[in-house]
Formats: C-alpha cells, sequence, structure tokens
C-alpha cells in the first residue's frame, strides 16, 4: 500500500448508501457510511441518499435539471449533452440503473459523436417541452451557441425531434445564461442571466432602460481587468411567452445570479452572487438573497461603482448572507418537509458547499427571514436542485469538471411534523399595494400618475420604490410641474430622483433650486441618504453643473458633513469633492485617518461569519482568511478613494499626510484586486500635484512598494515558466522515471516560494507552522509520496493538522482545528494565519463532531509548474533546502533520489 504524507489514520471500508438525522425516541444504530454520504450535514429528521455519480462514468460534471411530464430527471453536463434517467423511490435502497443520452431526432443528419443539444446551464420542462438555455461559444463538437432553445416531440415517440432558437444571447461562461423557470401562474417563462450576457432587445421594460452609473466617485475599473467592458444594467431577469414571441425586462442591476425562485404569494427571490477580488473594500457586496419586484434595480455597476443597498433608486436585499457562490434557488412550498421549510427559500453555494433554508416572513410589501444551515458537506460544489414530483429534493454537485454526483434528501421523520395542508404566508395590505402599483410599470397609463403620487412617501420603502418607478414609466411631460409644486418633503425628495433619472438637463438649477428647499436637519437618516443621493443624481444625470449650481450644492451640504454614518459620509464626501467645496478635504483627511463606524469591517454584517467559512473550502477560504488577518478599514479607502480627485482645499501639509496614508493602505491584506484599486487611486492623485512635488509624492506614497504592474506588492520571488498543467497521480510515474538527478537547487527554492508552500510550511526555520515543518521530509517519504499528496491533499489527512466539524443543536456547523477541551467548551482556531483568534463552544450546544475530509493545503499548487519546475520543487523538499545536498551535483554516474 502506498505511503502518504501525514498519514496517521488509516482508510475505513464503508458499504451502507444512507446518512439520517432522526428525532424522537427511536434512533437507529449508527451506521458506517461510505464517504459521499458520511460528509453530509443534515437537519434533524432528514436523510440522504446517494443516486449516481456521472463522473464514474465517463458523463461529465452536471449543472441542470429539470423532471419531465413522466417523473423523469433530465439533467445536463455543462459542457457536453443531455441524460434522462427514471428515479428509485424514496428509500428502496436502488441506485438510478439506467440513463440514456439524449438524442435529437431531427431530419437533419449529424454523426453520433456531434452533440446536439447540450453544454445548459438552464433546463425547464414546461408546455410538452423541454426548454434549454445554452451557455457556449460554438465549436466544431457542439455548433450552437448560447441562447434559449425549445424542444419538441411532434410525433408522440417519446423522443425529441425539433429544435427551436427562441433567442439568441450574447454571453457565455459563467457569467452567461442561466436558469429557465415556470411563471407562478404557469402561463409564462422567467430566465435569468449574468453580467457577462449582453441584455437583448426587449419588447417591454419594467425597469426603465435610460440606465447609467449613477456615481460621482472617482471611476476606477478592477485593476486585473475583470468585468471591465460590461456596463449597466449587469445581470437581469427577463419574462417571456412559452414561444418566445415577447420578452419583457423585469429587473437588472445583478452581478451574477444563477437562479430563481417563486413563493406562494408570486414574488421572486434571487441569489446573486458576490466579487471575491473586493474582499475587504467599501463597495464589496456580500452574496445576498434579494427580493425581486417589478421594474427592481440592484446596483452593480463594475470595478468601484456598485451603489450601496442603502441608495433609494436600487432596492436592498432581503438577507446579507456571506462570501461564497451561489447556484441554485428552490422554494420549498411543493417539498414534503415540515411547515417552516414550506416557507423557506433554499439557497446553494457552490464554493463552501453549504445549501442555506430562508424561513421568509412577511414584512410590510416585502420579507424578512432568517437564515439557517440545511445542508452541508467537506467538499459539496453544488450546482442545481429541484424539487421532485415525490416531493423530495433533488440535488446535484459538480462544475469547472469536478466530481459530479446526484443526491436526494427527504424528510423521514414521523409523519405529523409533515402538515397534510400547508398554511400560506398571508399576503400583506402593503404587498397588495406594491403590486396594484406594479400594473402602471408597462405601457402609458393616465391614471398611473395619480394613482402613485401618494405613495411616494410611503413608509415602505418598496411601496415608494414601485410608485417612483410607475411615474417614471410616464411622459415626463403629464408629471414635471407636480414635482416642483410638491410641499411634502418626502414625496419632494423622491419625485426629484424620477425627474433627474428621466428629466432634461435644462431642469439641473430648477432641481437644486427645489431640493435646497428642504429642512435637512427634520429628515430622518435614511431620508437624508435619499436627499443627498438626489443631489448625486442631479449632478450625474443632467450635465457637467455651472458654478452656481455647484456653490448652492456646496453651501447647502457642507455644513451636514461628516454625519455620524457611514454611508451618508461617502455620499456627502464623493458630493462635495465635485462641488469642490473649500472644506472637503481637510474633514475627509481626519474621518481617514480615524477610521470608525459601522463600515470599518465590510465582512462582518453578514448572516454567516466569514471566518467559519475559511476550513469549509480552503481553496476559496485563504484569501478570507488572510484578509481578515490584516484588512484594511473600508471606509478609509473610500475615503482615500474620493480624495483622490479633489482639487480644492489642498495645503502642503494636507498633501504630506495624504499620500502618506497610501503607504500605509498598501500594508493592509484584502481581495486580489485591494493594492490594484489603492493604486490606481494614488496615480489619479498624483496626476494633480505640480511636477515639481510629484517624485517626492510618488515615492512618499509607496511606489517602491509597488510592481510594475501596480496590482501586488513587488516580490523578488521567480515566477515559473511553465506552461500551466493540471497535475494528476498518473503523471507521477512518467515524470520520476528517471529518477532525480542533477536538479537545480535556485529554481527549486523558487519554487518553493512561487507555489506559496512559505505562506502555510517552514524549511529550516523560514516560513510558517500552519501545516508540517520539511526540513526532515526527505528522509520520510519517497519523491512519489510528496508528489501524490501534493496533487491530492485531501487523500489523507494527518489528525494533527486536521480540522473538525462541530454539528450543533440548532442545525448549524462550525469548522475549526481544535486547540483545546474540557467538560465544559472547546476552543477552536479557525484562521490558519491567525492562529491566537480562539473561539469557545459550549459541549452542551454540541451534537456531535467529525473530522474533516478537506486538507488545509489546496488542490492545484503545482499546476502552474512544468516538468523540470515539479523535479526541482521535490529536489528541494528532498534535500531539506540543503544547497549542498547530493541531488544537486553532477557526478559521472549520476545520483538518483528515485
Amino acid at each position: 500500500m502506498r505511503k502518504k504524507i501525514f498519514n496517521n489514520s488509516c482508510i475505513v471500508l464503508i458499504l451502507l448508501f444512507s446518512i439520517s438525522c432522526e428525532s424522537g425516541k427511536e434512533k437507529p444504530v449508527a451506521e458506517q457510511l461510505p464517504p459521499k454520504l458520511e460528509k453530509l450535514k443534515l437537519q434533524q429528521g432528514f436523510k440522504a441518499e446517494h443516486l449516481y455519480s456521472p463522473s464514474e462514468n465517463n458523463q461529465g460534471s452536471w449543472v441542470a435539471m429539470t423532471f419531465d411530464n413522466k417523473d423523469r430527471l433530465i439533467v445536463s453536463d455543462q459542457y457536453g449533452a443531455l441524460y434522462r434517467m427514471e428515479v428509485p423511490a424514496i428509500n428502496s435502497g436502488e441506485s438510478i440503473s439506467k440513463i440514456e443520452k439524449l438524442k435529437i431526432q431531427t431530419s437533419e443528419k449529424v454523426a453520433d459523436s456531434i452533440i446536439q443539444i447540450g453544454y445548459a446551464q438552464g433546463l425547464l420542462y414546461a408546455f410538452n417541452s423541454l426548454y434549454v438555455m445554452v451557455n457556449h461559444r460554438g465549436s466544431d463538437e457542439f455548433e450552437k451557441t448560447s441562447g434559449l432553445y425549445r424542444l419538441q416531440d411532434t410525433n408522440n415517440d417519446d423522443q425529441y425531434d425539433s429544435i427551436t432558437l427562441l433567442k439568441s444571447l450574447n454571453g457565455a461562461g459563467e457569467h452567461g445564461p442561466h436558469s429557465i423557470v415556470l411563471s407562478p401562474d404557469g402561463k409564462s417563462l422567467y430566465v435569468i442571466a449574468g453580467n457577462h450576457t449582453d441584455l437583448p432587445e426587449m419588447d417591454n421594460y419594467f425597469l426603465p432602460n435610460n440606465w447609467k452609473n449613477d456615481n460621482l466617485l472617482y471611476e476606477i475599473k478592477d485593476p486585473r481587468g475583470h468585468a471591465n467592458d460590461r456596463a449597466a444594467p449587469g445581470g437581469w431577469v427577463a419574462n417571456l411567452d412559452p414561444e418566445g414571441k415577447k420578452w419583457e425586462l423585469v429587473a437588472a442591476g445583478f452581478r451574477n445570479p444563477f437562479d430563481l425562485a417563486f413563493n406562494e404569494l408570486g414574488d421572486m427571490f434571487v441569489y446573486d452572487s458576490d466579487m471575491e477580488w473586493d474582499l475587504g473594500m467599501p463597495w464589496y457586496r456580500p452574496t445576498r438573497i434579494c427580493h425581486v419586484t417589478s421594474g427592481s434595480e440592484f446596483g452593480w455597476r463594475t470595478g468601484n461603482g456598485k451603489w450601496s443597498p442603502a441608495y433609494p433608486d436600487n432596492l436592498p436585499p432581503v438577507l446579507d448572507i456571506g462570501q461564497g457562490s451561489p447556484t441554485n434557488v428552490i422554494y420549498g412550498m411543493n417539498a414534503k418537509f415540515p411547515e417552516k421549510y414550506k416557507h423557506s427559500i433554499f439557497a446553494f453555494d457552490w464554493s463552501f458547499g453549504i445549501i442555506y433554508a430562508m424561513e421568509l416572513e412577511t414584512d410590510g410589501s416585502s420579507y424578512s427571514g432568517k437564515k439557517e444551515e440545511f445542508l452541508s458537506g467537506l467538499p459539496l460544489p453544488l450546482t442545481d436542485g429541484v424539487i421532485g414530483p415525490d416531493g423530495a429534493m433533488y440535488f446535484m454537485t459538480g462544475g469547472r469538471k469536478l466530481e459530479s454526483d446526484l443526491y436526494r434528501v427527504f424528510y423521514n421523520g414521523w409523519g405529523d411534523n409533515i402538515p397534510e395542508k400547508s398554511i400560506a404566508l398571508e399576503q400583506t395590505e402593503e404587498n397588495k399595494i406594491r403590486k396594484e402599483l406594479e400594473k402602471y410599470h408597462v405601457g402609458i397609463n393616465d391614471k398611473a400618475v395619480d394613482a402613485a403620487w401618494p405613495y411616494l412617501d410611503s413608509e415602505d420603502r418598496f411601496i415608494r420604490y414601485a410608485a417612483r418607478i410607475a411615474i417614471e414609466q410616464q411622459p415626463v411631460a403629464t408629471w414635471q410641474n407636480k414635482v416642483y409644486a410638491e410641499e411634502n418633503s418626502v414625496k419632494k425628495i423622491n419625485a426629484a430622483i424620477a425627474l433627474a433619472r428621466q428629466g432634461a438637463e435644462n431642469q439641473q438649477d430648477k432641481l437644486v433650486g427645489l431640493l435646497t428647499t428642504i429642512d435637512y436637519s427634520k429628515l430622518t437618516l435614511s431620508q437624508q441618504v435619499d436627499l443627498v443621493r438626489a443631489f448625486e443624481l442631479c449632478l450625474s444625470r443632467l450635465g457637467e453643473p455651472n458654478g452656481k449650481v455647484k456653490n448652492t450644492i456646496a453651501g447647502y451640504l457642507s455644513p451636514h458633513y461628516p454625519s455620524e454614518s457611514d454611508v451618508l459620509n461617502q455620499l456627502l464626501s464623493k458630493t462635495l469633492v465635485y462641488v469642490d467645496d473649500a472644506s472637503i478635504v481637510s474633514k475627509t483627511l481626519t474621518l481617514l485617518e480615524t477610521p470608525q463606524g459601522e463600515n470599518v469591517d465590510v465582512m462582518a454584517n453578514t448572516a454567516t461569519d466569514a471566518a467559519d467559512l475559511i476550513l469549509r473550502n480552503p481553496q476559496y477560504g485563504m484569501s478570507i482568511a488572510e484578509t481578515l488577518k490584516n484588512m484594511p478599514p473600508a471606509q478609509s479607502t473610500f475615503y482615500g478613494n474620493v480624495l483622490s480627485n479633489a482639487t480644492k482645499g489642498w495645503t502642503p501639509e494636507l498633501h504630506e499626510r495624504y499620500f502618506k496614508w497610501f503607504y500605509k493602505a498598501f500594508s493592509f491584506k484584502a481581495g486580489m484586486s485591494y493594492i490594484g484599486f489603492i493604486d490606481k487611486a494614488r496615480k489619479n492623485a498624483l496626476s494633480k500635484v505640480s511636477k515639481d512635488k510629484f517624485e517626492l509624492y510618488n515615492q512618499m506614497s509607496g511606489d517602491s512598494l509597488l510592481s510594475s504592474s501596480g496590482n501586488e506588492l513587488a516580490s523578488h520571488a521567480i515566477q515559473p515558466k511553465g506552461p500551466r498543467k493540471n497535475w494528476a497521480e498518473e503523471d507521477i510515474a512518467p515524470l520520476l522515471a528517471d529518477g532525480l538527478t542533477n536538479r537545480n537547487f535556485e529554481q527549486g527554492r523558487n519554487m518553493f516560494l512561487a507555489t506559496n508552500c512559505i505562506t502555510c510550511h517552514s524549511m529550516k526555520g523560514e516560513g510558517q507552522n500552519i501545516g508540517p515543518e520539511l526540513s526532515q521530509i526527505g528522509t520520510r517519504f519517497s519523491p512519489e509520496d510528496m508528489l501524490m499528496s501534493i496533487i491530492d491533499p485531501n487523500d489523507v489527512i494527518s489528525d494533527q493538522y486536521n480540522s473538525t466539524v462541530f454539528i450543533l443543536k440548532d442545525g448549524n456547523s462550525v469548522v475549526g482545528r481544535v486547540i483545546s477541551e474540557n467538560d465544559e467548551e472547546y476552543k477552536i482556531s479557525q484562521n490558519p494565519y491567525a492562529p491566537d483568534v480562539i473561539r469557545s463552544i459550549s459541549r452542551s450546544d454540541v451534537v456531535s463532531t467529525k473530522m474533516s475530509t478537506v486538507s488545509l493545503m489546496p488542490p492545484g499548487t503545482i499546476n502552474r509548474l512544468n516538468d523540470d519546475e515539479v523535479k526541482d520543487l521535490l529536489a528541494y523538499l528532498i534535500a531539506g533546502g540543503n544547497s549542498d545536498n547530493a541531488i544537486f551535483k553532477t557526478s559521472e554516474k549520476g545520483v538518483s533520489a528515485k
């Protein structure tokens, strides 16, 4: 049996195929389970079954699924064909035994090797048709490109023989077109797409289609180039008829939502993604559950241009989840689950392997909700899921060609826990009012303005929003005069926002004058935010302001800056810089140097603790770990960006304080784009100083700290030449066939640094102690063993360096390394880069524990290396960092370390 590095445990042969967490007195005897099920954490009373492994049958990695009218499951390989299968009965102990690859029997002659339909990231069976959302650029293997296709069986032989392209879509990849969902009334379809999918021409726009960036902050696009060519409106949701002839835009402003679901009141919910490269920055937006209403906007803009959820011209999330990669969304009303899950949104996170359940509660015209961890696994790259005809939840793992599996989860508790008739959420009066207003979101209606105007000061934010959109959809001439005649301050603000968005540039002077008649001190904090946002829209939408307009706004807003609110200070600072307020520099610099407030830690105000995600998937979690160790004050980052565009109010002393701040800012750790964002703001500020001061401030602000690109700190480590290769177990024997002789010590050490081994391991006293010390590793393990453990670090994990999964009474789980324990509590460490940060877990809260199946060392660490670079790295490890080792010397016979 081949040895493994850090192997302190034996491999157990597992025979059984289901896992359950039972409630009540008659608990079953503990079962030994296969790894695919043993790793799952379920809520009490639920049971999981592993039904199929497409990866083990050369059928790709599955990412989309739907049930047809004969209760058969249809699935799609992300980079391949569609498959259809019958599923066994719940708890039968059977797995899927018969599966067919769908081959469309059209009149067109196609070779057997050619895929006729596939590459789908969305599937739906409805209207006696299979709708397929192809996500693909087109190739010799599969010529069809992205778009919505309809498959039909026209001769009733149970085989599809017709393929109709309903609409071609320009976009592909992970931010391309995604899911298809049946409307609540069963009469139409909804589709959803990420922000790399161009919005096609629509027949109607519930959200007025004159979108802009609407941000006075100095624009910095992602320094590493992500989404730099993507403009508003970002990701979108559209409604269409079954034939695909009429398309209507429902909502936009998302980053990359994969799926949507409706509750029993017909309200839509979406799980939108974050931008992990923005971790720690003030414009970072975590993954979040959004209640998507007619004409709604959610404020995604490229780079640093994303809107705050507090802005009145977009809508806030129901719940911020945290870091992750959202995929599937399900609403549980058709599940044979206990009552609370029938009112829950199930949201799938691919990166960290969690299915969240958020139980909805009505809250005015919208909702609130509390989150729990319904199901999780380490690892568990969740892709798609549905509630089956049997009331069970079916879900898949895979994506990006990862190992793929099909599971089923059902409630295995006692029958009286599942109501025979579900108790539906009761529609509120506010919900009814909002939906009445939304009827005016399409077409011209002479009753719309009078119907909507009274609700511009509603205490319900979603109603105010719906009312304003109803007004904006009507000809401006029919309501412009009402804006200036309005006396109610809150109505005046929201009406001004509508006019700034839809009116002519010649309205700027008059509109600004209107807003300055409002008594600022009598507004609530949220109303003040709305007011300052109205000023920002007047400036960004209605053309370059003249000096009089600038002075009017500065005179009105400056006395109220700074405030005690971060979001208000953000709005005030960028607006006052834009209008050249004389005091803005000194005030903002003081705020920059004394960070405080709710936005100091932008990763803290989420439902999932960022630290709890690190050890669930170190491949993605280590970036979170590094950020949490030394995270920049986000509000200071915002002010640093704002001041980079200021031209008035500077003194030599203020300039020196400001440019020294940049030097300090480079010492913090955040997402991958952080350094680049800071450097671009620095360079913008330097472009405004006199030539004789440029070099002084350039050096003072940290130019010497940066690489030539400005996207990272300077590093003297030599990077791999490559070419890149996805190293696998079968590559080991050929690589080492001739042994290891005459290797290059310097290149071996450089590869040790370039692959970041040193960030977790020490060699001869240099490096970190997160993982084992490696100076003596060459005396204990062969090159084959070392390379195998690098390629597949999860194969065997030492107890000494493993993490523990704690299953808690509330159904959630916590992952961490046990530091100590006693009769009262466990003390755990969750951040390898901050091991002294200890979390306590009461033993009374813990139901059970199990060891993690995920190594701290992520896979793929050597994938940038070519053959010689891998050999030199192995030689460096074998030699324990000793350059005098014989493996680095040439002799007549050669020295082998095979």
